[in-house]
């Protein structure tokens, strides 16, 4: 409870009392104190305005708080009043107050104070919290024509403009801080609240034009830089010596010994400044400019300058992101002293590790993380289990020695979960699970999922379903249809929701009854769930059908698929080749292939596969080779002139005699590219061979034949506007159904 404002007064002196009001802030208590002061003709002084200002501002009395501005404008006639403003503008523009803001300026401008290095700062971030990129520009702009922004305010230009995703532009003044750093031109002191303040006097600029709005035109989408960026060149660690009003880049090695001896504040701050743009590019995943900035970084080193573990950290993350390992690891090991809290680095390198397939970079992580004692979390053993949980998966079929190393390597991994008291979460057995699965050990995934059941009582239904359909899918890959059906049933039996990649599985499941019937029962359930088939549903029917060699129903299934309005896929087609080549259908599979060309999709290797092997076992081994010269072709490219574009660069490739061509070849594509190498070997084999490559697939005289046989043989028209009505009634109406 407040003593009376007399007792107050007795015992301390007005100043006193504003600052203590400035501190909490109390507006109210302020407000008492000057209808106090001005019972008891107290004078007002600037310090006391000050106070006033500050608690006014700070405790939302925006109104009250410009009215003292107004007053203190009046009386005053030197530009020392313009600290107090820019404490009004600190104050409001923390809470993205344009309006006061601008009430701010209009009785700066009325008072003709004009603004100060702070003035632009305290606006700069009034435009951050708006989101008013523009206005940022334009902030800039004022404030470098009338002064030469000290290093702390470009520092704080570069947070700005990170912030609000323009990091060329921050860029830009980034590489005018490490000159002016260079230079040693910018002295820095620390204040009493421990914070780097410029040495130099900040004088306002006169105000002698009208203050512009800062609800300004959008700007185009780089910062106009005014004379002190005009000569910035793109590389950022090099000096410029002033000569006149222009700057002038000496080179790399000339800024090497004056950053050397720049004060350490001017490193710390420089040093800030370029965590700041690190960070931005990870967050906005500009990786050019990162790994522009990342070549710097030994050159920053040699001047004392060096990153921060945090910085490090999170550009490993952004190129784990990135599936950028190799410079994701080499980050994490610059890292002098790896901490606990970087744990999060470390599982995104596994993460990476998981989508790459590269289970031995994960190893050397663990052994890293051994080595300094840092403790994995839930999420690293969740990584752990997806990582090593596959032996022989996904190049062949689990065997009995797979299955052991597996368990060995699970019973690891637990056990060390355990000893560390972590608890199995909902993904870490779906991981499991899916391991298990994948490997072909059933019972074990079983077990699992029977425990996932009992541990994870607090788990949605939907999370319940994912894990089901995990072992649905384990299930019918292991041709073990009656347990399937068993888990699908529990399923509709506990209302258990249901989504098209399980109907999808079990749809595939009856090719190993075969029953289509039971598909057909199946897919009327979707339906009448509301789930419309996709392509991968008319693939798991084309299984089916195909199953009881039913050629002709699984042509019609794929012309019902495209009057469904389903673009086929090539793994569609790939299901019919398959089989036609195991079935020997030479004229089917022929089909096919002219299907796909006029479809305009582009082969892959399993079509080459299966094509080239159907004629080599036919003994036909000129149209094989013929064949997978046309369907090498394209699969680099449908287009005709894009392979005589590349025909050049390639021919190259094909027709070299140097005894590491197949590696040049291999190397000369980056992850997702393997099909352009795999058919430049196809093709430099078929060249071995004595075959002549044509860069004109289209001339060839088996493709010539497949596409005059496909106008000759081609199938009935099927009515578009009946068809699908009629079959998705059929398929609504199906007898089977409620066998399920």
């Amino acid at each position: 409870m407040r003593r009376p404002m007399q007792q107050v007064f007795t015992l301390k002196t007005p100043q006193l009392v504003q600052t203590y009001c400035a501190e909490a802030p109390d507006p109210l208590f302020v407000m008492e104190t000057l209808e106090l002061m001005e019972e008891k003709a107290i004078g007002m002084s600037k310090s006391i305005y000050r106070y006033v200002i500050r608690a006014l501002s700070r405790g939302g009395y925006a109104r009250e708080a410009l009215h003292w501005l107004a007053v203190l404008g009046e009386k005053e006639s030197t530009h020392a009043t313009i600290p107090i403003f820019n404490i009004f503008l600190n104050a409001f523009g923390s809470r993205a107050d344009l309006k006061d803001a601008e009430c701010c300026l209009e009785i700066l401008e009325s008072l003709f104070l004009g603004k100060s290095e702070i003035t632009y700062c305290e606006l700069l971030k009034l435009a951050v919290l708006q989101g008013n990129l523009p206005a940022a520009y334009d902030i800039w702009k004022d404030c470098s024509r009338y002064y030469s922004p000290s290093i702390i305010t470009q520092r704080r230009f570069i947070r700005a403009l990170t912030a609000l995703g323009d990091l060329q532009s921050a860029y830009h003044i980034l590489q005018h801080m490490v000159v002016l750093a260079a230079r040693s031109s910018d002295y820095l002191r620390v204040s009493s609240k421990r914070r780097y303040q410029s040495s130099r006097l900040d004088i306002p600029v006169p105000a002698l034009n009208e203050f512009e709005d800062l609800t300004l035109p959008s700007c185009q989408g780089k910062l106009a830089t005014g004379e002190h960026l005009v000569d910035a060149q793109p590389e950022l660690f090099e000096e410029k010596t002033q000569s006149g009003n222009n700057l002038s880049y000496k080179g790399v090695d000339g800024a090497a010994n004056t950053l050397k001896s720049a004060p350490n504040a001017v490193k710390q701050i420089l040093r800030w400044a370029f965590n700041d743009v690190l960070h931005a590019c990870v967050q906005f995943n500009n990786c050019q400019l990162a790994e522009h900035l990342f070549t710097e970084i030994k050159a920053m080193e040699r001047r004392g300058i060096g990153l921060y573990s945090d910085t490090l950290a999170a550009l490993s993350v952004g190129h784990s992101n990135s599936s950028q390992l190799d410079l994701a690891e080499e980050l994490l090991e610059r890292i002098s002293e790896i901490k606990p809290k970087h744990i999060h680095a470390i599982n995104a390198l596994l993460s990476g590790c998981a989508i790459m397939n590269e289970p031995e970079r994960a190893v050397r992580i663990l052994a890293k993380m051994k080595h300094v004692n840092m403790k994995p979390t839930l999420r690293t053993y969740e990584l752990l289990f997806s990582l090593f949980g596959y032996v022989n998966v996904p190049y062949e079929e689990g065997n009995v020695l797979s299955h052991v190393d597996v368990s060995k390597r699970i019973s690891i991994i637990e056990m060390d979960m355990f000893n560390n008291g972590i608890q199995h979460s909902f993904v870490s057995m779906k991981n499991l699970i899916r391991a298990f699965g994948s490997e072909g050990m059933i019972e074990e995934m079983l077990r699992y999922l029977n425990i996932a059941e009992n541990i994870l009582w607090n788990i949605n239904p939907y999370q319940k379903s994912d894990l089901y359909s995990i072992a649905l899918h384990a299930l019918v890959d292991a041709k073990e249809t009656h347990r399937a059906v068993m888990i699908f049933k529990i399923m509709r039996s506990c209302s258990l929701p249901t989504n098209i990649l399980i109907y999808n599985t079990m749809i595939e499941c009856c090719k190993w009854l075969p029953c289509f019937k039971s598909a057909s029962a199946l897919l009327s359930l979707m339906l009448r769930d509301g789930f419309n088939p996709t392509v991968v549903t008319f693939t798991s029917l084309l299984k089916v059908v195909l199953a009881n060699d039913d050629f002709e129903w699984a042509l019609d299934l794929l012309d019902i698929c495209k009057i469904e309005g389903l673009q086929p896929d090539i793994q569609i087609f790939n299901t019919v080749l398959s089989h036609a080549y195991a079935r020997g259908k030479i004229h089917v599979l022929e089909y096919i292939v002219e299907c796909i060309h006029r479809a305009k999709i582009q082969p892959d290797p399993s079509t080459l596969w299966y094509t080239f092997c159907a004629y080599e076992e036919h003994e036909l081994y000129n149209t094989a080779i013929e064949a997978l010269l046309v369907l090498s072709m394209r699969m680099i490219s449908e287009d005709v002139s894009i392979l005589s574009e590349k025909r050049i660069v390639f021919e190259d490739l094909i027709l070299s005699e140097e005894p590491d061509a197949e590696l040049r070849i291999i190397r000369a594509f980056q992850a997702g590219e393997e099909f352009f190498a795999t058919a430049l070997l196809n093709l430099r084999w078929c060249a071995t061979m004595g075959a002549t490559i044509s860069w004109s697939p289209e001339e060839s005289l088996w493709a010539r034949r497949l596409a005059s046989s496909y106008d000759a043989n081609k199938r009935p028209h099927i009515n578009p506007s009946d068809v699908p009505k009629s079959w998705r009634r059929n398929q609504l109406n199906h007898p089977y159904w409620k066998a399920y």
